[in-house]
């Protein structure tokens, strides 16, 4: 980890539930050491653009932060669309999934998958 990530504030934050779960998917995985939580925007979804969440390696232009334990990385352009957010997990009856809290977006879709700004 570098210096920059360990004083760099994170632009998202995860709820408990969320972060259970993400170690959970993390552990099922067996991913190496390389591997991080990625998280960000594409073009796309019904409102125009969606979420990325994921667990992939570090690629060039990506910020790094440690949240609740969780290596993430992050394209330095989609803290623009990102900052603020909250990400959690819900595992109700009538819904199962990660949810996006964003501050950002202006609009959302009916499943909570994508937005506009």
């Amino acid at each position: 980890m570098s210096a920059i990530a360990e004083t760099m504030i994170a632009p998202v934050t995860f709820t408990p539930g969320a972060v259970k779960e993400l170690f959970k998917l993390r552990d099922q995985q067996e991913l190496n050491d390389d591997f991080g939580l990625r998280i960000g925007v594409e073009g796309g979804g019904c409102s125009g653009m969606s979420y990325v969440l994921g667990f992939d390696q570090k690629k060039d232009g990506d910020q790094e932060y440690i949240i609740d334990g969780l290596v993430v990385f992050m394209h330095k352009a989609h803290g623009l669309y990102l900052a603020g957010m909250q990400i959690d997990f819900q595992n109700g009856l009538n819904a199962r999934g990660f949810t996006f809290n964003n501050p950002n977006a202006a609009s959302t879709c009916g499943c909570g998958t994508s937005f506009s700004v």
